[in-house]
C-alpha cells in the first residue's frame, strides 16, 4: 500500500517550486531590469546546433540548463540566508549571459530563460527536483556551464567540456583539454 500523500512533504512542496517555475513566461536570458532576491531558473537553447535538436526550439520545454543563485553566505550558513534581499539570482543570469556571448558558436538571441525568487529554504530542493526531472544537457554530458574561473592553486583542473564544446571563455582556454569536442558530442548523441 502506497503511504498517503502528504502536501506538507519536503519534496511536495520543491515540486510545487518547480510548477511555479515553469508556469512562468519564457525572458530574455539577461533580463535588462535588475531584480531582487535568489531562487531557481532554467535556459531553453532555440538555436540550430545539430547536436541539441532533441531539445532546441520555441515550443520545447526541455531546459538545455538549470540552476539556483542561493543568497549570500548560503553556503557557508551566515544568518544573511535567511532574507532573500539581494541581487543573486539577477547576476547569476548576467553571468550566463556573459558566457554565452564569449563563445564562437552560439549567440545570447538563440536563449530564453524562467527564473522564479524563491524562500531560501525551498532553493536546493527546487534545483535537486529540475535536474532529476530533466536531466538537462548542460548539466549532465556537457558539463561546466555554470563554472567560474578557477582560483589560485587550481589552474591544474581539466578544461570544462562545455568550453571545449564552445570555445571562447578567457580562462578555460589557459586549462588543458582531456577530449576533444567529437568524442563529447558522440558522447552526447548516445546518450540521447
Amino acid at each position: 500500500m502506497d503511504a498517503p500523500y502528504d502536501p506538507l512533504d519536503y519534496g511536495n512542496l520543491a515540486h510545487s517550486v518547480v510548477r511555479a517555475l515553469l508556469k512562468t513566461p519564457p525572458a530574455e536570458l539577461s533580463p535588462a531590469e535588475a531584480f531582487t532576491g535568489s531562487g531557481v531558473y532554467a535556459l531553453y537553447y532555440q538555436g540550430e546546433l545539430p547536436f541539441y535538436s532533441r531539445i532546441a526550439g520555441r515550443e520545447s520545454d526541455t531546459p538545455i540548463y538549470v540552476g539556483k543563485a542561493v543568497p549570500k553566505g548560503g553556503r557557508t550558513g551566515s544568518t544573511k540566508t535567511k532574507s532573500a534581499a539581494g541581487k543573486e539570482l539577477h547576476q547569476r543570469l548576467r553571468e550566463h549571459a556573459k558566457s554565452i556571448r564569449q563563445v564562437d558558436n552560439l549567440a545570447l538571441g538563440e536563449f530564453q530563460c524562467r527564473y522564479l525568487v524563491v524562500v531560501p529554504v525551498w532553493i536546493n530542493p527546487a534545483e535537486r527536483f529540475l535536474l532529476e526531472h530533466f536531466q538537462p544537457i548542460w548539466n549532465t554530458a556537457i558539463d561546466g556551464f555554470g563554472n567560474h574561473a578557477p582560483g589560485k592553486g587550481r589552474r591544474d583542473m581539466r578544461r570544462p567540456r562545455w568550453d571545449i564544446v564552445h570555445p571562447g571563455r578567457p580562462w578555460a582556454a589557459k586549462l588543458k583539454a582531456g577530449e576533444n569536442v567529437e568524442q563529447i558530442v558522440k558522447r552526447l548523441i548516445d546518450v540521447q
